[in-house]
């Protein structure tokens, strides 16, 4: 996909193409559907397996935005930081 991008001043016919990167993502599948979050629940927390890359096999939790199914593949940017737990439960420990 490429584009022509215009320099110069009004009536040169200068022209130059540039061409639109993206980052290289990383595979990753989707193995469980941990929560919905949100007020709409559009928020989806996930486990995922790493299926390339230097993290080849590591389990991640990432929070996913829009529709998402077991077995649906993500393209993730980074692979180090994992999401936190949405809505996890109490510190402390039991209540007396």
């Amino acid at each position: 996909m490429a584009k022509t991008f215009q320099k110069g001043k009004k009536g040169e016919d200068s022209k130059t193409e540039g061409e639109i990167r993206f980052p290289a993502g990383i595979p990753a599948e989707v193995k469980e559907i941990i929560t919905r979050q949100g007020t709409k629940g559009d928020i989806t927390q996930v486990l995922c397996k790493i299926l390339d890359g230097r993290d080849k096999n590591k389990t991640l939790r990432r929070n996913v935005r829009g529709p998402v199914k077991l077995g649906d593949i993500l393209m993730l940017l980074e692979t180090e930081m994992e999401a936190q737990r949405l809505g996890g439960g109490r510190k402390g420990g039991r209540r007396k």
